[in-house]
């Protein structure tokens, strides 16, 4: 018979053509970790002193992290499958670790990039409604949007007065001779993570340890004195712009 002779034909050429190889991808994960001098942070201890004498103690680290891009040969994959900002916390080790959902081509990358803090056209007021990230609001006067950073301690004043500092790093401000706000910067930047050369596996997730080493903060290229800026930066564009060239230093990758 005609019709069984034709889908016996048509099973045939099912059976026998070249199927579609399974895509050959892996995954990656990140922990994020916050050391001093090169040792896990001790927190509430006025036991750190950085490059311009002051004594500190750190209370606690919250910041937002975007934007994962991994390089090969000139050539990035932007990491934004459903979740493209990550906020960490270091009073809740659920934030510690972020895993994007996305699926990565099998193979090396020679570098890693992100931005510390989120983009000026993503950093949008309200678009976090539950907290921890809603806590992270910036003052909508002061440009709206989050934090990028709140690095939250104390340091000790030359009169050995233990005064709080708001290390926290946002959108900053231009002010006119009256005092009035006339424009926005943006303050956000891309951290390239030195010797970050990772290898994908098809099928595997590849772990990376991404680390804060928070004295770098206080360090190069500019060394921060608390007696000169005080306790409060959100509002300094001076003071913030100096922290941010600071932070390009601040991250690395943990080796093993």
């Amino acid at each position: 018979m005609v019709v069984p002779l034709l889908f016996a034909l048509l099973q045939s050429s099912c059976c026998t053509g070249n199927p579609e190889p399974d895509p050959q991808t892996g995954k990656i994960a990140f922990t994020f970790e916050h050391t001093v001098n090169g040792f896990p942070v001790d927190y509430d201890t006025m036991i750190y002193q950085n490059e311009a004498g002051n004594p500190y103690l750190v209370d606690n680290i919250q910041y937002f992290v975007s934007d994962f891009k991994l390089w090969q040969k000139g050539n990035y994959q932007l990491l934004d499958g459903w979740e493209d900002i990550h906020y960490v916390d270091t009073d809740i080790p659920g934030t510690w670790q972020y895993k994007p959902a996305d699926d990565i081509d099998s193979g090396t990358y020679d570098s890693i990039t992100f931005v510390f803090g989120i983009t000026g056209e993503k950093n949008k007021s309200f678009m976090f409604v539950n907290p921890p990230e809603s806590y992270m609001f910036w003052p909508e006067y002061l440009g709206g949007g989050y934090h990028y950073l709140k690095l939250n301690g104390k340091w000790k004043d030359p009169q050995q007065v233990v005064r709080p500092f708001n290390f926290h790093l946002g959108i900053g401000q231009q002010y006119n001779d009256d005092g009035e706000i006339t424009g926005f910067i943006q303050n956000w930047f891309t951290v390239n993570l030195p010797g970050s050369a990772i290898l994908v596996s098809t099928g595997a997730t590849t772990q990376v340890t991404i680390v804060m080493n928070v004295e770098q903060w206080f360090k190069e290229p500019n060394v921060w004195d608390f007696n000169h800026w005080g306790g409060d930066i959100m509002e300094n564009q001076e003071a913030m712009h100096t922290a941010v060239e600071n932070g390009h230093n601040v991250f690395t990758i943990k080796t093993e």
